[in-house]
């Protein structure tokens, strides 16, 4: 992965009019709280100077656009020279992907934002992770508001899908759908999460009807409630894989699956 100290860059100054965000592409939307919250708090000795790709002619801000929107703000909405740090020779992949990889305090990036971004950039893992995730019938909601057939746990499911792999990951997300129709509650990050970690411990011995057909029969809220009310020493995901395995065991003795953590 590029770095940005391996990088070759200028300082110069440039006026805010000439800077294009690039919000098609892989930046995310202005959040003008946050901008009023830099402004307020603004002192230029301190700040950081945006960072910019000159590609084809055009200045492209990868980091730094609520800084700059921020010193407009400050300079009642009018343009202003600012100094930036202007790096030459990228794509806009390339500028994608240093955009996900900020570090920066003024810069922190929801999931959804950074997976965006490594998705446009090309990343293998976030490319497969997408494409796994659409697969199935989902989308992946990057502006995480939760909705029908609508992923918002991203960074739970990505993580989750690079543990248990593309193939299992796929199982469990489509097991969800099927049983509960991309139900939002049936996408909360715990039941994502619960029922991933079933699949994986459980994978090739659970009758998958079975688990559909019982699942069906639930309110999906029910793995979230449950498993926030357990006073067990289950640990993290296993309250909400627990859950599952009861929906799925239910009263039966002959097809029920033993606990394995």
């Amino acid at each position: 992965m590029m770095k940005m100290d391996e990088l070759t860059y200028r300082e110069i100054t440039l006026n805010s009019r000439q800077l294009e965000v690039p919000r098609e592409a892989y930046q995310r939307e202005l959040n003008t709280v946050r901008v009023h919250k830099i402004a307020a708090e603004f002192d230029e000795r301190i700040a950081n100077e945006p960072k910019l790709s000159c590609r084809n002619g055009h200045y492209y801000v990868f980091d730094g656009q609520h800084t700059i929107a921020a010193r407009k703000h400050r300079n009642k909405g009018r343009d202003l020279p600012i100094r930036c740090k202007v790096y030459y020779g990228l794509t806009e992949a390339d500028e994608a992907l240093l955009f996900a990889q900020q570090t920066g305090a003024s810069a922190t990036l929801t999931a959804g934002a950074k997976i965006r971004a490594l998705i446009f950039a090309g990343d293998p893992e976030a490319t497969a992770f997408f494409r796994a995730t659409e697969s199935i019938g989902l989308r992946l909601d990057y502006g995480q508001q939760r909705g029908k057939k609508r992923l918002a746990c991203i960074a739970t499911a990505f993580r989750e899908f690079h543990k248990v792999g593309a193939e299992r990951y796929k199982e469990a997300l489509s097991l969800i759908l099927e049983a509960w129709d991309g139900d939002p509650d049936s996408l909360r990050a715990e039941t994502v999460q619960g029922m991933l970690r079933f699949v994986d411990l459980y994978y090739g011995e659970y009758d998958r009807a079975r688990l559909i057909r019982r699942c069906r029969r639930v309110d999906p809220l029910v793995i979230y409630r449950e498993g926030k009310a357990m006073a067990s020493n289950l640990p993290g995901f296993k309250k909400y894989t627990y859950q599952v395995l009861l929906i799925y065991n239910g009263s039966s003795k002959k097809a029920a699956l033993p606990m394995k953590f």
